[in-house]
């Protein structure tokens, strides 16, 4: 299976990193291939960079790892997207990391399904961080990763990546439930920031049993939400 990622920052080279580690094909899209040529080669000879463009169309399967604020552009940039299966796993936070830009009656990945004509969007890989990404492995067990999305089928898609990676997917059923994965993500960032608990990502350097996989897999959630490209 070929796997496009939109963004090469910090998650979405997390997520290559971990794909083709287990043997996926990736290919990433950026607005200015050149200046992530380096940072792609280092993951090996299975992924490459290209346009967003050609990278939409090189797969069946994409994922959308940029800032929010991008995620409106891409979307509509493609006429029809002929059933591919998008996979969202930004969050629609506001400056400052002040709340979030949608909730209650809607969520950044139902607005999303709004705007890409002919996609079957899933919301997943919202609600850890990059290192949780790219190292799922925990000595208490696997870290759930929570999916859903109105078609079955790109659902199911989205969880057997998950799995693939280290993640035990949970089924959430429809897109709306992306309301309550995304200020799920809220909580982690509140606990890690506000509250100072931080990334306690030397925990995990050192080989220190974290509390819980899910739990450590919240904390884990910062700073590549400031660093996503």
């Amino acid at each position: 299976m070929s796997i496009s990622i939109i963004g090469a920052g910090n998650v979405g080279l997390a997520l290559g990193q971990a794909f083709t580690q287990r043997g996926e094909t990736v290919v990433y899209g950026v607005p200015e291939p050149a200046k992530y040529a380096d940072a792609v080669a280092a993951l090996g000879d299975k992924v490459r960079v290209t346009t967003t463009q050609e990278a939409i169309a090189a797969s069946d399967t994409v994922i959308l790892a940029v800032p929010y604020a991008a995620v409106s552009a891409i979307a509509q940039s493609v006429p029809d997207w002929q059933g591919k299966v998008l996979i969202d796993a930004t969050n629609p936070l506001a400056p400052g990391l002040s709340g979030l830009l949608a909730g209650t009656t809607t969520s950044g990945a139902e607005e999303l399904s709004k705007l890409a004509r002919g996609a079957r969007v899933v919301k997943a890989f919202n609600t850890t961080g990059a290192e949780n990404r790219a190292d799922s492995r925990y000595p208490q067990g696997m870290p759930m990763m929570p999916v859903c999305g109105d078609d079955a089928q790109a659902r199911q898609r989205a969880m057997t990546l998950a799995t693939l990676i280290g993640f035990e997917a949970v089924d959430m059923g429809p897109l709306m439930a992306a309301r309550y994965l995304e200020p799920f993500a809220m909580t982690c960032i509140h606990l890690a920031i506000k509250q100072g608990q931080g990334r306690l990502a030397n925990q995990k350097a050192n080989q220190k049993a974290p509390p819980s996989a899910s739990f450590y897999a919240c904390l884990t959630f910062v700073l590549d939400i400031r660093m996503l490209s």
